[in-house]
């Protein structure tokens, strides 16, 4: 038997009465306000052509590693969910599969932020009310695929929805930044920027660094096999995304540790980066 999905009013409030009164007034004051969002782990692409969203797995779980990876910690195989696990073991590639091995695990996620949202996003965007368990992945399964095919769940169309002011993607200094370009002369009214992740040609243990700086050097005409044209082609990518709204930079840092190095002691450690002769610490 179903159980009822039930989203309580307060459930991100304090349980202590005169903090969660208090925090019932705030919520009550911001409530409507237009949506920032200044890390929105969207796809420019989905607003420059506005087609229908894919199945509720390609949708919701292949692209989520906060998904995936937890469920792969608790020991659910990676290939299960569609995503790329160890070489010699198929991939699952039908996605109401893929959605009924995560809805049998999803009492996993109980207590969790992912679930938080993800319960939210079920009640109120797809009109589920009854939970999600191995009994009724299908229904779900069904219902989020009809909505999807609908021009009300269109990117644009749920963009305007939920009134978004402004909506901010991440893109690495090598790509082109072209369905951000689209979105512009596409003439539509929603704002949709990016951000800057240079990670790609600044982490020297990023898989295929050496190729990425060979393809730095050739968008922005700048020789990166030296210290001065690298530093000259990231300013140059950096101009580029500041024209397409960007005002900020994501990046993956392992550690926060810093180093304050002359030029001629960061060129001699760029040459043995940028050469694959670095160590880790160097690196």
């Amino acid at each position: 038997m179903s159980r009822p999905l039930v989203l309580d009013d307060d459930r991100l409030f304090p349980a202590e009465t005169g903090q969660r009164q208090i925090a019932r007034r705030l919520y009550r004051e911001v409530a409507d306000l237009p949506i920032v969002s200044p890390h929105g782990h969207t796809d420019p692409r989905w607003f420059a052509e506005n087609r229908p969203f894919d199945d509720p797995a390609q949708l919701l779980i292949v692209p989520d590693h906060y998904l995936f990876r937890m469920l792969y910690s608790q020991g659910v195989p990676l290939e299960s969910l569609g995503v790329g696990g160890v070489e010699g073991h198929s991939q699952e590639t039908d996605s109401r599969r893929i959605w009924r091995c995560f809805a049998e695990h999803y009492d996993l996620f109980r207590g969790t932020p992912s679930r938080l949202w993800l319960d939210y996003v079920f009640a109120k965007v797809f009109e589920l009310d009854t939970r999600l368990d191995a009994t009724t992945a299908d229904l779900y399964f069904d219902q989020i695929g009809d909505r999807l095919q609908r021009e009300s769940y269109r990117p644009r169309a749920l963009f305007e929805r939920f009134a978004i002011e402004v909506l901010a993607t991440t893109e690495s200094p090598l790509d082109t930044l072209k369905h951000h370009r689209a979105i512009r002369e596409s003439g539509w009214g929603g704002r949709v920027i990016t951000a800057y992740r240079p990670d790609p040609v600044v982490d020297p243990e990023y898989e295929g660094f050496a190729d990425n700086l060979r393809e730095l050097a050739a968008l922005t005409g700048e020789d990166t096999s030296r210290w001065d044209g690298y530093l000259e082609a990231l300013r140059q990518r950096r101009d580029y995304f500041r024209e397409f709204g960007a005002t900020s930079t994501d990046h993956g840092h392992p550690t926060a540790r810093t180093a304050d190095l002359g030029r001629d002691e960061s060129s001699r450690l760029f040459a043995r980066v940028q050469g694959g002769s670095a160590s880790a610490d160097e690196a």
